[in-house]
């Protein structure tokens, strides 16, 4: 059956997606208002960043199961209408706590909304058109998350209508409300291909609590000096991830319905393209770690000074992304390192720190795009949800450790001074590009059939 791509729907899933990415970035810059405005103490200011990445990464395993049983566009609109509501709440919280907990339902949101929207993409645009979508995808997420600081500074800065840090908040509800109403019209609908033997309650429990026990210390950890905490956390974590693999082994013995099937990371280049994935993401987030102090507590710039030299960033994102299906698969990481090693190289001067950047971007553009391309087209349809659920995970958890490892070099280096310091980062994150480009040179696997199996059927709307 052959499909031609969907491209009315597009634009409905990628406004989700750039308003679930921006709003991880949003919040960091306007936690010092919050703190002012409500009063938060250091733990309620850290977990109303912290609480949203919790939730998405922990969810989004089951997020993608989800999908699998009920169908992607299904839980795409859930997803929606719970973040409008949770931005409203965030927007109109009386205090800190309902803050906090408004935040953490916006992450569960965004994590019933990742799968969905990579699995949809993959779906809905078979053949050439994939590579098109994904790059679509691939500046969106990096738009969103690049540029996400510098938004918020502004939105703060504006005090549009007096309503000072909410507004970072509130300007979901009309959005989302309009995707919403979208949704229905535009996107078609894709049956779940899972049989209804319904969800695995116990393997959710273990593999969300075990992932949250994951993603807490490396994060909290870090900000407050590796407390003794840490360390049990993410033993009981290990512990539970490996009963949820044990139990998900036993239920596909058994014959019965596992959460995840794990025979998806038998399907050929998708553990490899998951390990490349963590990588880039991971880069990616020590980088933007190490340019918040090299370019304020190192350079001496103020915040609006900092966030201009990291505009060359997202414009070399930008540029490239597009045109990331018409370049040689090395040609990507061959560009981040080049821009790496010229940010290796650029000293104290915030022009060539710039010019350093925009290679960066443009390297990041022509990777990540064919990346997550690649990795969805390698696993048969029937697991796409699985698959999607995976590959959130792996990008969540890569950029935390990304940005863990990267700080650890980053402040273990610091008595030698800001400029070693920041050679030693850069060289952690330059390793991590080289893991890219290895993969990147890998001969390119043979492309499954587009056409979706007979287990999951596109239908126009009703």
């Amino acid at each position: 059956m052959s499909l031609r791509p969907r491209w009315a729907a597009l634009p409905v899933v990628l406004v989700a997606v750039f308003m679930t990415t921006l709003d991880f970035f949003v919040a960091n810059v306007a936690v010092p208002s919050i703190r002012a405005d409500l009063g938060a103490g250091d733990a309620a200011s850290q977990f109303v960043v912290a609480g949203y990445g919790l939730a998405y990464a922990a969810g989004l395993i089951v997020s993608g199961r989800l999908g699998d049983l009920y169908g992607p566009r299904r839980l795409f609109a859930a997803g929606l209408a719970l973040f409008t509501l949770a931005s409203a709440a965030c927007g109109g919280a009386p205090d800190a706590a309902a803050l906090v907990l408004a935040r953490v339902a916006q992450g569960v949101a965004a994590a019933l909304l990742a799968p969905q929207v990579l699995t949809l993409i993959g779906t809905l645009f078979p053949g050439a058109g994939r590579a098109r979508a994904f790059g679509w995808y691939g500046t969106v997420v990096g738009l969103a998350g690049m540029s996400g600081q510098v938004v918020g500074g502004l939105v703060v800065a504006a005090d549009p209508l007096g309503l000072g840090w909410r507004a970072c908040f509130l300007v979901n509800v009309p959005i989302g409300l309009a995707a919403l109403a979208l949704t229905g019209r535009l996107v078609p609908r894709v049956a779940g291909a899972g049989s209804r033997a319904g969800l695995d309650l116990p393997g959710a429990a273990l593999v969300a609590a075990g992932l949250a026990g994951v993603v807490l210390p490396l994060v909290q950890g870090r900000e407050e000096g590796w407390p003794h905490w840490t360390w049990p956390c993410l033993g009981g974590a290990a512990l539970m991830l490996a009963a949820f693999v044990r139990r998900q082994r036993r239920l596909a013995a058994s014959g019965r319905e596992p959460l995840l099937d794990l025979a998806v990371f038998g399907e050929k280049g998708f553990t490899a393209g998951l390990a490349a994935v963590a990588l880039l993401f991971g880069t990616s987030a020590g980088l933007s770690f190490v340019l918040a102090l090299h370019l304020q507590d190192g350079l001496g710039l103020g915040p609006l000074a900092a966030g201009a030299v990291c505009t060359a960033l997202n414009a070399g994102f930008f540029l490239a992304s597009p045109r990331a299906a018409r370049v040689p698969r090395p040609a990507g990481p061959l560009a981040l390192l080049l821009g790496l090693g010229l940010l290796l190289q650029a000293g104290e001067s915030p022009y060539l720190v710039a010019g350093a950047l925009l290679v960066v971007g443009a390297g990041m553009g022509l990777v990540m795009s064919p990346l997550l391309s690649s990795v969805l087209a390698s696993v048969r349809r029937e697991r796409a949800g699985a698959a999607a659920g995976v590959l959130g995970t792996v990008q969540e958890t890569g950029g935390v450790l990304g940005g863990t490892i990267t700080g650890a070099v980053f402040f273990g280096s610091l008595d030698a001074g800001w400029p070693a310091a920041t050679r030693a980062a850069l060289l952690v994150l330059i390793v991590g590009a080289l893991g890219v480009l290895a993969h990147s040179v890998r001969r390119p696997r043979r492309p499954r059939r587009t056409e979706p199996c007979p287990a999951m059927s596109l239908e126009p709307n009703r």
